[in-house]
């Protein structure tokens, strides 16, 4: 394989340009290959022992730049050597592109400086041929790194500075440990991102941390938004090893990793060390699961083993309608009899999401799922619309708050007769009695009936409905419980009704 001349003089700008343009083509048109042998002859880091050692690639990193594209989300366990690798790939960039803006955020000031840390060492150990010419510094401090003779930078910011990043023009952006942002992470994240130029490279990495929040829906919405996903997890470390196990004390999930992840009877000893030092922590420090490691910052109520299975089966919408608000798993059948339960909210840009779910009365199966920022009139038609595309379902909506209005636009300007009623009264009260029995019968149908669930988005809901310290249960903060509630009021007037033998 072809490999990177570094053999000049002093490094002068179109040298270093040259140096640039092969670490984009890569060797032999492998971009990572050239990554990962640049990093290996130009870059030092401290060993574990302490010592300074040229950055040879681990599998972590290797399986990184493989798959690397603009912009990267990644997901890992702890130790791992991404941060310093993200962190040797952007400096190499800065070194090697004129005008080059390169932008590391990190969640505390400490990290902030442990990270920079690095950055100097990159920089005092270059090899004696680049630490001339262009590469001659104006500023090097606790923040910054200028290398006038290119017009480029590199800068550490933390997330919590109010101005993280206003005003730049950033080429490349490393956003550490995004889980364990403080403040409003997400509103941070955005005014970054509006710097990124068109071209920029991104990446947020993190371990995991709750159910929720800024990192956990940059992950989910990895698909949608065009961030690649990158998962890594303990094992990709070959240091965690343990004393080695016997073979007939496996368990089956033991037996699992084996099989399927090539795991040894060392690795199998570590992992039975780290369960019992981390306990309950285990999943989220050294995740093994990149849907389990995001452990609910509350109890969860339901029960997150069975939810994280059916998470994994889960396939997409058969069909996705309405920009995505609506997805149909199982389209109406003539003769069968169908249920719809809509959970209003006020609609807007700010307020709640309202959801609908649709249900097979006799199977209880999921069928379709609208969830969206509706007001009560739109609910009310795109509810009307859908119980009349199932064979006209009965249609139950919750009467708190906004259902009020909801129903009385399907009685007035949607004319939808077959509305649930109780009591002479029409809708459905969610009360302090009814609440928690609602709540516990879909708890029950995920334990007992998990298959008949088929939304992903209803499934990540559960995920993330937690007791509160106040004893109430509901959505983790900065997460939603709407198609949760909607499901639940669902599932509880179909017991009813099969209970009593009608469907009328």
């Amino acid at each position: 394989m072809a490999t990177m001349n570094l053999d000049w003089g002093a490094a002068d700008r179109p040298e270093l340009e040259r140096l640039g343009n092969a670490l984009d083509a890569g060797l032999a048109g492998q971009r990572d290959a050239g990554a990962i042998e640049l990093a290996l002859k130009v870059l030092r880091v401290r060993s574990r022992s302490g010592k300074n050692i040229p950055l040879a690639a681990n599998r972590a990193q290797r399986a990184y730049e493989a798959k690397r594209g603009q912009n990267n989300v990644v997901l890992k366990a702890r130790q791992l050597g991404m941060t310093t690798w993200v962190a040797g790939q952007f400096f190499l960039r800065t070194i090697t592109h004129p005008g080059t803006l390169t932008v590391q955020v990190a969640h505390t000031q400490e990290a902030a400086e442990s990270i920079f840390r690095i950055v100097h060492r990159f920089l005092r150990l270059l090899p004696p041929s680049l630490c001339r010419g262009a590469l001659k510094t104006s500023l090097v401090n606790a923040r910054q790194i200028i290398f006038p003779g290119m017009d480029s930078e590199y800068r550490v910011e933390t997330a919590g500075a109010p101005n993280a990043g206003r005003g730049l023009t950033i080429t490349n952006l490393h956003c550490s440990e995004v889980a364990r942002w403080p403040g409003d992470p997400a509103e941070v994240l955005q005014g970054l991102r509006a710097g990124l130029s068109p071209a920029g490279e991104l990446v947020l990495e993190s371990t995991p941390m709750g159910a929720a929040g800024c990192f956990w829906k940059e992950w989910q919405d990895a698909e949608k938004t065009g961030m690649v996903r990158h998962f890594f997890p303990w094992w990709m470390e070959d240091a965690y090893v343990g004393r080695a196990v016997k073979e007939d004390s496996l368990n089956e999930t033991e037996q699992h990793l084996m099989r399927e992840h090539g795991l040894s009877l060392q690795q199998i000893g570590y992992r039975r060390q780290l369960q019992e030092n981390f306990r309950g922590l285990a999943k989220q420090e050294f995740a093994e699961d990149a849907t389990e490691c995001f452990l609910a910052s509350g109890e969860c109520i339901f029960d997150t083993a069975s939810i994280d299975a059916r998470l994994r089966e889960v396939t997409p919408p058969v069909t996705q309608q309405s920009n995505g608000q609506l997805h149909v798993w199982l389209k109406p059948v003539r003769g069968r009899e169908y249920l719809a339960a809509a959970d209003p909210a006020g609609g807007g840009s700010e307020g709640d999401f309202a959801a609908v779910e649709i249900i097979d009365l006799t199977t209880g199966l999921q069928c379709a799922e609208l969830r969206g920022k509706l007001g009560p009139l739109e609910l009310a038609e795109e509810a009307a619309a859908l119980a009349r595309e199932y064979n006209n379902a009965l249609l139950v909506v919750e009467r708190n708050n906004h259902g009020s209005a909801v129903l009385a636009y399907l009685e007035t300007v949607c004319r939808y007769e077959r509305i649930y009623k109780t009591a002479d009264q029409t809708g459905w009260l969610t009360s302090a009695i009814t609440r928690p029995r609602i709540l516990g019968r879909l708890a029950s149908a995920l334990v007992e009936t998990s298959q008949i669930f088929a939304s992903e988005r209803l499934l990540r809901e559960c995920r993330s409905f937690v007791r509160h310290s106040s004893g109430r249960a509901e959505a983790q903060a900065g997460e939603h419980d709407d198609c949760v509630m909607a499901m639940a009021i669902a599932l509880a007037v179909r017991d009813e009704r099969l209970t009593a033998g009608a469907f009328n």
